[in-house]
């Protein structure tokens, strides 16, 4: 039987659409008649960056065919899902510092559990996390300033004297005879030694020493919050869904490559 012109026409067409499509080709309809990236990108996510994602590998792998394509969509798919995953884990980070950050009076004093007297009382913890090393050596001398006037201006009031008071209030900081002065106006203290007295004891030195061992401890506190935050337990189930991820990963990978190899053996 004479096969004629259309027969052969008919019969290298058939050929053409069976055999594996030039690269080129796939490339330009990954994404057009990929089964995968219609239902991968969600519609608040950026479907620029997925499909450069899924060009990149595609110029990576070189697929020949429907079967390659379709394995390359699965890797793409699965890096893009381990995406989502390292954003959940560091939306449920930032989540732990911030309720750790509500706890100054249990994660400072956490920070250093052998120092008395580090109370946490009236800090925000936002504002330590947010210092830097001179910040913090900064707080720390004037701080020790401030216990240093303190002591002496107590000194003065116990050893008493009729301009006792007048010399205590000299011995103290600007910024403290400005809080003092402030406390006298709202008749909160007498502007005498006795009021000056308790004023010291009250309210000066215990904030001096706070503020001393929030900037020496300022490290640790640091640490502390960070850990609190972290909360690990949370990250379990992510930690199983990325290690399912990075098998499924691994699975495609080897399957694609195993395809690749058994079409150069035929084709060698």
């Amino acid at each position: 039987m004479t096969m004629t012109t259309t027969d052969k026409t008919d019969e290298t067409n058939q050929m053409t659409s069976l055999s594996p499509q030039p690269y080129e080709v796939v490339r330009f309809n990954a994404l057009k008649h990929g089964i995968l990236s219609r239902y991968t990108v969600l519609s608040h996510e950026n479907h620029a960056d997925y499909e450069s994602l899924v060009n990149s590998l595609m110029d990576e792998h070189l697929p020949a065919g429907a079967t390659e394509q379709h394995l390359i969509e699965e890797l793409a798919s699965v890096i893009w899902r381990k995406r989502r995953v390292l954003q959940a884990e560091g939306a449920t980070i930032n989540k732990g510092l911030k309720e750790s950050a509500r706890s100054a009076k249990t994660v400072i004093p956490a920070a250093a559990p052998f120092e008395m007297g580090l109370s946490g009382e009236n800090t925000d913890i936002r504002d330590l996390m947010d210092l830097k090393p001179a910040d913090v050596a900064e707080s720390h001398q004037s701080a020790r300033l401030d216990i240093a006037a303190t002591n002496k201006a107590s000194a003065i009031l116990r050893k008493g004297g009729g301009r006792a008071y007048e010399k205590a209030l000299r011995a103290l900081l600007p910024e403290a005879r400005e809080w003092w002065q402030n406390y006298v106006n709202d008749e909160e203290y007498t502007a005498d030694a006795s009021g000056l007295t308790a004023f010291i004891n009250e309210r000066i030195t215990p904030f001096a020493y706070q503020l001393e061992k929030e900037a020496r401890h300022h490290d640790a506190i640091v640490n502390q919050t960070i850990g609190e935050g972290l909360q690990a337990y949370r990250l379990e189930k992510l930690s199983r869904y990325e290690t399912h991820l990075d098998r499924k990963f691994e699975r495609t990978l080897a399957m694609l490559i195993k395809l690749k190899d058994l079409r150069a053996v035929k084709t060698g």
